[in-house]
């Protein structure tokens, strides 16, 4: 420290850093009012710390003051110091000028433009240019972007208005964000596509998925007519099915066969338009629609876009999503899609759109129009056991850690948690099945390979007896291990025999069965019970329908949690037993009223299940016959159809779901109404063949297959 003040340099500094500190201070306290308080500093401090009480007073950029941290020597810190405090007495001079210049004579706005362009300017005099950096990054950014003409000419109008406000603006942060969006858009950057292989698209999908053979061909067929028409606007292809049949992962599997990169976006419970459209600037928290900011963390503007679960969108006082979508997915309107929040139009031509739904019945007609509806039915047992040693197996072993050497499951385990565990038309709860055994298998391998503690020169190790949860026989090796001294080593204790999954092991990991294959036998035991099949969101589902009567004054019951329509079904089925009761001699000649001192109650099971739709209708009347003639139905017997009040039988929808449900259930004979012939093409060959398939034309078809050995109480057919 003396040999730097006795330098006639530093001596020459510091008096001049003091002049001009003093002149600073004058400044400041005429500014404000205030007299000797802060001159006293300058002549008790010593100077160098004078310097650094004068530059942390100051507003400057992070790489000044790491700048001024960094310089040790006094004397280069003094001349640092130095030029802060000069750079800032100048601004002051300089506003102070423009403020005497103009008083009166401008407005209080004018004013504090032309202080801000002023102030702007000195900043560039004076190097501190560090926003105008970031607005020259900003620029080449946007540059870069390769925006359209007309939209490079609305950015730079947002880009000046961004350069004449100050940071501290409302409006200045959002207005930056908005400019880094339109920078970061894919305007024109897209994926090159691959040279289309048809072969190998089909190995991919065969790969990726068993079954689904149309599904598949309908794939490949757009993949051809891309390969012809690079160009070509190809279909908005909807997947429609019960949840776990591989809606998803088909998407994901068109995009590897085209190679684009995949974004999903999930329209489940979506019910505001600006989830879409996205908000207006004006709004605070705006910001971009789904779509945009998709596009914008995919970084291309020609991905394959999966938009999920479409069917579960919904509508209130914020509008209506779905009509959102319709400009989406038209082709001659996506071309210039208009986002709130962007304000200027963007290209969705490119972009390949998927779309998946688990009942087509939820999406609006015109959205409907605008997609290719390609169902997706159910797995049978069969192609369940297939997907689950070909794909779930391996997938679930590598998840848990575990392999083939650890955890065998044999196929006829496979069949029987099939037929006892799941019957879903999906394979989500097989694959978690499968994993509860694979966790309890993994238990089983870290109790066996545990460590052991090992102090002496020689130590023979064997497993002690481990006990565990399954009584596998499964052996363990014994290992000769030399130790040097005296320390415990980590000793993995191999085990030789691999878990085998048996019946026993099913019942102690996932519990007792939850279906049995005797069900539809035990349950329709007595009159008045007949085996209905219905269609639901998950696939098709067996439905019993139970009927009895007692003391009460004719009137009908309805239980089980119905909708209108079924309500409608119960009465009709009523109406057209009481009308054939003589006929059916389920009443004498000389009796009127078949329902005479005596109520109907009929009941729907699984009451917490909301239930609707005419399918029933046979089903309903079939019950009722069998409670009042006192007769069983066969339990191997489903039927499914809508009925009119003369007898007829109607077409029905869902008859490949419902044929699927009744041979999971293991129905042997379906009645089906005669005008659903056609949908019989559907079902998988396989499947119909371990089926017996009866065509109703009227109710009384029905009801001569209804029961053992025909109907007791034949008819002839009256209009």
């Amino acid at each position: 420290m003396e040999q730097v003040e006795q330098d006639p340099d530093f001596i020459s500094l510091s008096r001049q850093f003091k002049a001009t500190a003093m002149e600073l201070i004058s400044v400041l306290e005429q500014k404000q009012k205030t007299e000797g308080r802060t001159k006293v500093l300058v002549d008790t401090v010593p100077v160098h710390k004078l310097a650094d009480i004068f530059v942390a007073s100051f507003e400057m950029s992070f790489e000044e003051q790491l700048c001024m941290l960094d310089s040790v020597d006094l004397g280069v810190r003094l001349s640092k110091a130095m030029e802060l405090v000069d750079r800032h007495l100048q601004s002051i001079r300089v506003a102070e000028k423009i403020t005497q210049k103009v008083e009166g004579q401008l407005s209080k706005s004018q004013k504090e433009f032309l202080l801000r362009q002023q102030m702007r300017a000195i900043k560039e005099e004076l190097g501190d240019d560090d926003d105008e950096d970031d607005f020259v990054a900003l620029e080449r950014k946007m540059q870069s972007a390769e925006m359209p003409a007309n939209i490079w000419k609305h950015a730079q109008r947002e880009l000046r208005s961004l350069k004449k406000m100050q940071p501290q603006q409302p409006g200045y942060n959002s207005l930056r964000v908005y400019l880094e969006l339109l920078a970061d858009l894919p305007w024109k950057k897209e994926t090159e596509e691959l040279e289309l292989d048809l072969k190998a698209a089909k190995e991919r999908l065969d790969s990726d998925h068993y079954g689904l053979v149309k599904v598949k061909q309908r794939i490949i067929e757009y993949l051809a007519v891309r390969k012809l028409k690079p160009d070509a606007r190809g279909p908005v292809l909807c997947f429609v099915g019960p949840p776990g049949v591989g809606k998803t992962s088909l998407a994901s599997s068109i995009a590897a066969a085209l190679g684009r990169k995949f974004v999903r976006i999930s329209l489940g419970g979506v019910k505001d338009e600006a989830d879409i459209r996205g908000h207006r600037r004006t709004y605070i928290g705006s910001m971009p629609g789904r779509l945009i900011d998709g596009l914008k963390r995919v970084a291309v503007c020609n991905p394959v876009m999966l938009l999920d679960e479409i069917d579960k969108t919904g509508s209130d006082v914020r509008g209506d999503p779905a009509s959102a979508l319709l400009e989406v997915l038209d082709p001659e309107q996506n071309k210039k899609f208009s986002d709130h929040y962007l304000n200027v139009p963007f290209d969705l031509s490119n972009i390949v759109f998927v779309a998946t739904a688990n009942r087509m019945q939820l999406i609006p007609p015109p959205l409907l129009d605008r997609m290719e509806v390609i169902e997706l039915p159910g797995y049978t047992p069969e192609e369940k056991l297939k997907i689950a040693m070909y794909h779930l197996i391996p997938r679930v072993l590598e998840q848990h850690g575990l392999s083939a050497e650890y955890l065998q499951i044999p196929e006829a385990m496979v069949k029987l948690l099939i037929q006892r565990y799941t019957r879903e038309a999906g394979v989500r709860n097989l694959e978690r099945n499968l994993a509860s055994l694979a966790r309890a298998a993994a238990v089983r391998v870290v109790e066996r390979d545990r460590t052991v503690p090992l102090s002496k020169d020689v130590h023979q190790v064997s497993s002690p007896l481990l006990e565990n949860r399954f009584s596998d026989g499964g052996e363990v090796d014994m290992e000769v291990i030399p130790i040097g001294a005296d320390h415990e080593i980590p000793t993995p204790l191999r085990i030789a025999s691999p878990l085998v999954v048996d019946e026993a092991m099913l019942e102690k990991v996932l519990g007792p069965p939850r279906f049995e294959d005797r069900e539809a036998a035990e349950r329709v035991i007595t009159p008045g019970i007949s085996v209905g099949l219905v269609w639901t969101a998950f696939g098709g589902e067996v439905q019993f329908v139970e009927a009895t009567a007692m003391s009460g004054k004719g009137e009908l019951h309805l239980t089980g949690q119905l909708g209108d329509v079924i309500k409608e079904s119960a009465q009709i089925a009523l109406t057209w037993v009481r009308a054939r009761a003589t006929d059916l001699k389920l009443a004498a000649a000389c009796e009127s009223n078949l329902l005479e001192g005596r109520d109907i109650h009929i009941h729907f099971p699984a009451g917490a299940v909301p239930k609707d739709g005419p399918s029933a209708g046979v089903t309903l009347v079939t019950a009722l016959v069998s409670l009042f003639g006192r007769k069983r139905v066969r339990a191997d017997t489903a039927m499914t159809g809508e009925m009119t009040l003369r007898g007829l039988v109607l077409p029905v929808g869902g008859i490949k779901d419902k044929i699927l449900a009744a041979h999971r259930y293991g129905i042997k004979r379906v009645i089906l109404p005669e005008r659903n012939l056609k949908d019989l093409v559907e079902v998988p060959p396989g499947v119909l063949a371990s089926l017996e398939i009866i065509l109703a034309k009227r109710m009384e078809d029905v009801l001569e297959q209804a029961f053992e050995g025909g109907c007791p109480w034949r008819l002839h057919s009256k209009l």
